[in-house]
């Protein structure tokens, strides 16, 4: 039996109807999925002029020694389509979920970062790997959600995540290579059995092939059924109550999560977020330490995206670490900063309550070492910066990336929060003058 020929074609109305997209973004490995795909989409864009621009974005996790080759064999590969690429270089973490998921949680992460509002990721997924996550979903005892696999279209960061070839079986995807004479990328590693997904694909699926061989539709009608049935449970739990830390993290009460359906409350709380759902297992282990641990305790959730923690009666979600480096430095009235893990800072000019500070006046930009003192104006008294964050109710979380100005030695402002008497501290500007105060837009 032939196998239906894949063409740029068959993407027409899923592709026109993403035409008001700022930006296409398609992840690109090199290898036979991301390569068919990438051809398959500058085709496309040639046919149809008035597309968005197209960039490929290739992640080197620096896990095979031959990553570097690979990174040199994209750049070509892109310079043969006329396609821009970005290349980033990333440190996988050993988180001890196994090679694969963290390399997962690495690349996932730069794509999140990468798109801006309304832009667009694809993805080189087919229905073979659909299926396969099935599998490894079942064998994992996934629920519902789980089982619903993985979803052709979500949020992802500011923008989406797009899997165009979920349709299309991986022997259509490897004719497609052939056909086109392209060149790929293949990883060793996807021969390695020892690994679940490759165990899988060479010594269980063939063999479920040879009995039914329509059985990857049908399980992806499975996983359709389940998706389905996702939205429905959703739709009937009540969500649980939303709240927001001293800080501006949103967050869920504890006492909201009811019951046996709790976990999934959690769930549709971070789907209606636009964020990716935990696995399974991990979520049950949170939500097990949230019921039996002390109020004191912290239970976390570290996902590939975002991290949940508990504090106090809540559980919010905490800000990006990714990137988190709390080195002092200088700064000048007007000047601007972005802290990764922080937020932008600036030094603003203020017709009221200020500082008064001199043109080219040289400060300091610090971060708590412990023992700080503040007399915040409107309040008597001097305090330690411990007490005042405590009794604001400022999440530990944020404690330490609170940015302290100085000029000198004398601390003038802890972060927005509080103004300190200072002798450079003024109750308003002169007439024609102006003073400064800290600004902070915070991390999400």
């Amino acid at each position: 039996m032939s196998v239906p020929v894949i063409t740029h074609s068959d993407l027409d109305g899923e592709l026109t109807a993403l035409g008001s997209a700022p930006h296409w973004y398609v992840g690109f490995s090199g290898g036979v999925d991301s390569t068919a795909l990438l051809h398959l989409l500058s085709r496309w864009r040639r046919a149809n002029p008035g597309a968005p621009p197209l960039t490929a974005i290739h992640i080197n996790h620096g896990m095979q020694s031959a990553a570097d080759d690979w990174q040199v064999h994209c750049e070509w590969v892109c310079k043969m389509l006329q396609v821009p690429l970005i290349s980033h270089q990333v440190s996988v973490l050993n988180s001890g979920r196994g090679d694969e998921a963290d390399a997962r949680e690495a690349r996932y992460r730069v794509f999140e970062q990468q798109l801006g509002d309304a832009e667009i990721l694809f993805l080189g997924h087919h229905l073979d790997d659909q299926v396969e996550t099935f599998f490894l979903r079942l064998l994992r005892g996934a629920g519902v959600q789980g089982l619903a696999a993985m979803p052709a279209r979500r949020a992802l960061g500011r923008g989406e995540l797009l899997r165009p070839l979920l349709a299309f079986t991986r022997e259509q995807v490897e004719q497609y290579i052939r056909e086109q004479g392209l060149s790929c990328i293949e990883d060793p590693s996807n021969s390695d059995t020892a690994m679940d997904r490759n165990f899988l694909r060479a010594e269980l699926l063939p063999l479920l092939a040879s009995r039914w061989p329509g059985y990857r539709r049908t399980v992806a009608r499975a996983g359709g059924h389940m998706s389905a049935t996702a939205k429905v449970l959703a739709e009937l739990l009540p969500l649980p109550e939303t709240v927001y830390s001293a800080m501006g993290d949103p967050g869920v009460l504890q006492q909201s999560l009811a019951g046996k359906s709790g976990a999934q409350q959690l769930r549709s709380w971070l789907q209606a977020a636009g964020l990716p759902t935990p696995d399974q297992a991990a979520l049950e282990e949170f939500m097990r330490q949230l019921r039996e641990s002390g109020a004191d305790s912290a239970p976390r959730l570290q996902c590939s995206a975002y991290c949940l923690q508990r504090y106090r009666d809540a559980i919010y979600l905490l800000p990006d670490e990714v990137g988190l480096n709390l080195a002092a430095f200088q700064l000048r009235p007007g000047d601007i900063f972005q802290v990764p893990g922080v937020g932008r800072l600036a030094l603003e000019p203020t017709r009221e309550a200020g500082v008064f500070l001199e043109p080219d006046e040289l400060l300091h930009l610090g971060w708590r070492e412990g023992g700080e003192r503040c007399s915040p104006v409107g309040r008597g008294g001097s305090n330690s910066l411990k007490k005042l964050l405590q009794e604001r109710d400022v999440p530990p979380w944020w404690r330490a990336r609170i940015p302290l100005l100085y000029l000198g030695e004398e601390l003038l402002c802890v972060g927005d929060l509080w103004l300190c008497r200072s002798s450079r501290y003024r109750d308003f500007a002169p007439r024609g003058d102006s003073l400064w105060r800290l600004v902070w837009q915070r991390s999400a």
